[in-house]
C-alpha cells in the first residue's frame, strides 16, 4: 500500500472533549488522510487535554481570561495554531466566537461541528429548542468555520428522529453519537481535498454510495 498524506490538524476545544476523542481514534488508521498534532483549549482544566496527552499528543492551555481582548487572545491562537504546523484546524466544542481576523487567516482550513440541521437552530440550547418547535427530525453538521456564527459551507449532516418523550439530554445523547460517526468522515474527506468550497457551499467531488432514508415516525 503507497504512503498516505496525512495532513496536520490542531483541535480546538473547551470542555469533554468527546468529538476530539472521535477524530483522534479515526486518526490512528493508517489510511485516515489526517493526523492530529495538537489539541488546544481556552480552559486550563478543561477533560479532553488530559485524555489527548495520555494518548502522546501535544496538548496546551490557553487561558482566554488571561488576555486583555478577544483580539489579543485570538491572535494569540493563531500564533499557537502555526507553532504546531497545523494546516486544518477542526473545532470540536470550542465554546469561543471568533473574531473575524482569526476566521479570515483560517480561511476554508478551519471545520466546526453543530449539533442541529444547519441552518436552523445556530446557537446554544439547540435540543430544548428542537423540542419546543415540535421538530420530528434534527441532527448535526459539520461546516467550514466563517465569520457569523454558526454559519459557512455545510460539508455534511447526520439526520436523528426526535421521540415524542426526548428531553433535551436524552435527544442530545443521541445527536452526539451521531456526531461521532459523521465529524471523523467529514474530516477525512476534508483533508483528501475532496471538496470544491465556494463562499456559500461546499460540493463533494466523489460520489457516496446511498444510503437508507431516515423516517420519522419509521416507516
Amino acid at each position: 500500500m503507497a504512503d498516505i498524506e496525512k495532513k496536520p490538524v490542531a483541535i480546538l476545544i473547551s470542555g469533554r472533549g468527546s468529538n476530539m476523542m472521535s477524530l483522534v481514534e479515526a486518526a490512528d488508521a493508517e489510511d485516515y488522510p489526517a493526523r492530529v498534532v495538537a489539541v488546544i483549549s481556552n480552559r486550563p482544566q478543561a477533560p479532553g487535554l488530559a485524555w489527548a496527552s495520555n494518548r502522546g499528543i501535544e496538548t496546551i492551555a490557553l487561558d482566554h481570561k488571561s488576555f486583555a481582548s478577544r483580539q489579543a487572545f485570538d491572535a494569540a491562537l493563531h500564533d499557537t495554531i502555526v507553532g504546531t504546523q497545523a494546516k486544518i484546524v477542526a473545532c470540536a466544542g470550542f465554546m469561543r466566537l471568533m473574531t473575524p481576523q482569526l476566521v479570515e487567516k483560517w480561511h476554508n482550513r478551519m471545520i466546526n461541528i453543530h449539533p442541529s440541521l444547519l441552518p436552523s437552530f445556530k446557537g446554544l440550547d439547540t435540543h430544548q429548542r428542537v423540542i419546543a418547535a415540535g421538530v420530528r427530525i434534527t441532527g448535526c453538521t459539520v461546516h467550514v468555520v466563517r465569520a457569523q456564527m454558526d454559519n459557512g459551507p455545510i460539508l455534511g449532516q447526520a439526520a436523528v428522529p426526535v421521540a415524542d418523550r426526548d428531553t433535551p439530554e436524552s435527544l442530545g445523547r443521541r445527536v452526539l453519537t451521531a456526531e461521532h460517526r459523521l465529524y471523523p468522515q467529514i474530516l477525512a474527506h476534508f483533508a483528501a481535498d475532496n471538496y470544491d468550497i465556494s463562499q456559500d457551499t461546499a460540493t463533494l467531488k466523489v460520489d457516496l454510495p446511498a444510503d437508507k432514508m431516515l423516517f420519522s415516525p419509521l416507516a
